[in-house]
């Protein structure tokens, strides 16, 4: 195995990003499939087919819906910049708005109705705030739980122009941003007028995603049917499963197959007896092969011979053993100079497990599409597992990680079924 460390090299212009393949991936326009044997064959029959689903990250799927208690009050819109003023001075080292998604300020017909009522009907002052040409607006402070309730009270009493009994109530509003313009206007009429900014709180920025999916969606059908492909043939080689992983690389000139690779968990029985030895996976293969291919360039270029050992067992697999993983291993990486798997695309028949997930982060992978979804045992996927089987890691983007790329689950169109796996099967 040519064993490749998760560290920059030493020039510069090579290092990895620690950040995210949405924040460092170039946007190209598409210049179609470059020519190669394992593929012009898939070209006529395989483009275009399939649907292509964006993956959800853990917030999106669990906590896009949090609700807080905030804090409002009411002003005669000449005192508004006066009682901003105020808070702003209350919490120096504040926000000025701790709620950015959020109307700071609201006339009274722009509340949701419920609130109307509500406001209308708590006060004299109220029933004429809302029942005539009104002069005031209401203000939305922050959460409860960080502004003390005197403190407030003390500071809005020392504002000129506000009612002798300072208006202050409490009501339910989300924490995080909305995720769309429909979601956003949902919360306008059941909390507090919302406003959408055209990004995602909680993922990566939709622009993002529809330009990548727009960028990917014409050949992701051909790298697909490619992996389906190796996948059927190690199975039938009886070397592993029926699992199969494609990588290539999108430039200026086109879109290259880099690495093909089939699952070969069965190629040879371990020493230790370790069923499903996860090295094996296709994903690491496919890894393994195109940090193989950089090696090689960098040892050809020094003059040196690609070796390797001679292993009575060899735990990865990493070689190429079928005949179409030989005939893409011998074409040169169409990027000699690229880091890792940096910004390069992964299309895999299956989910892949949680310590592949891992391994494609760690190689800076900028894009992954999967097929068939594996709920009890994929790493990708945010989706809660069935049976009480907690809930899904969505490693694909993870804050306290410091990488994350796209991913997407692809519908199957236009290629035969693979054989059935267990669903505690690891991929």
């Amino acid at each position: 195995m040519a064993t490749v460390l998760d560290q920059p090299p030493t020039e510069p212009q090579t290092s990895p990003p620690e950040s995210s393949a949405e924040e460092t991936a170039p946007v190209f326009i598409n210049r179609g499939v470059v020519s190669n044997p394992l593929i012009n064959k898939l070209k006529s029959t395989h483009t275009d087919k399939g649907v292509l689903i964006p993956l959800k990250t853990t917030q999106e799927v669990r906590q896009d819906h949090t609700v807080v208690q905030a804090w409002v009050t009411r002003a005669p819109t000449k005192c508004a910049n006066d009682v901003i003023g105020a808070l702003r001075d209350m919490k120096p080292d504040g926000a000025a708005n701790p709620l950015p998604h959020l109307r700071r300020c609201a006339k009274p017909a722009d509340l949701p109705p419920h609130f109307k009522t509500q406001f209308m009907n708590d006060s004299p002052e109220g029933r004429q705030i809302h029942t005539s040409k009104s002069t005031w607006i209401y203000i939305i402070i922050g959460e409860t739980k960080n502004i003390d309730k005197e403190e407030l009270l003390q500071t809005l009493g020392a504002v000129d122009g506000l009612e002798q009994d300072v208006f202050l109530t409490s009501i339910p509003v989300p924490l995080l941003a909305p995720t769309s313009q429909v979601q956003a206007a949902m919360w306008s009429m059941q909390f507090w007028p919302t406003v959408y900014r055209k990004n995602n709180p909680l993922g990566p920025h939709p622009s993002m995603v529809a330009r990548s999916t727009d960028e990917i969606k014409s050949d992701a059908s051909i790298w697909m049917a490619l992996a389906y492909d190796v996948a059927a043939k190690a199975k039938q080689s009886g070397i592993g499963e029926a699992i199969g992983a494609v990588v290539v690389q999108r430039d200026p000139s086109g879109v290259q197959l880099v690495a093909v690779a089939g699952d070969a968990r069965w190629h040879n029985d371990s020493p230790l007896n370790l069923p499903h030895n996860p090295m094996t996976h296709c994903a690491l293969r496919a890894i393994s092969m195109v940090a193989q291919k950089l090696v090689r360039h960098e040892r050809r270029a020094a003059g040196f011979d690609m070796s390797f050992a001679n292993l009575e067992y060899d735990a990865f697999q990493d070689a190429p053993l079928l005949d179409m993983e030989k005939v893409c291993f011998e074409q040169e990486h169409p990027n000699k100079d690229g880091y890792l798997c940096h910004g390069l695309e992964l299309y895999m028949t299956h989910e892949p497990c949680i310590s592949c997930s891992m391994g494609i982060l760690h190689s800076r992978m900028g894009k992954v599409v999967f097929s068939n979804h594996m709920p009890r045992t994929g790493g990708l996927s945010s989706d809660d597992r069935p049976d009480d089987g907690g809930r899904g890691l969505g490693l694909f983007w993870r804050r306290e990680l410091n990488w994350s790329l796209l991913a997407w689950e692809w519908e199957r169109d236009g290629v035969p079924e693979l054989p059935r796996l267990h669903p505690t099967t690891h991929v």
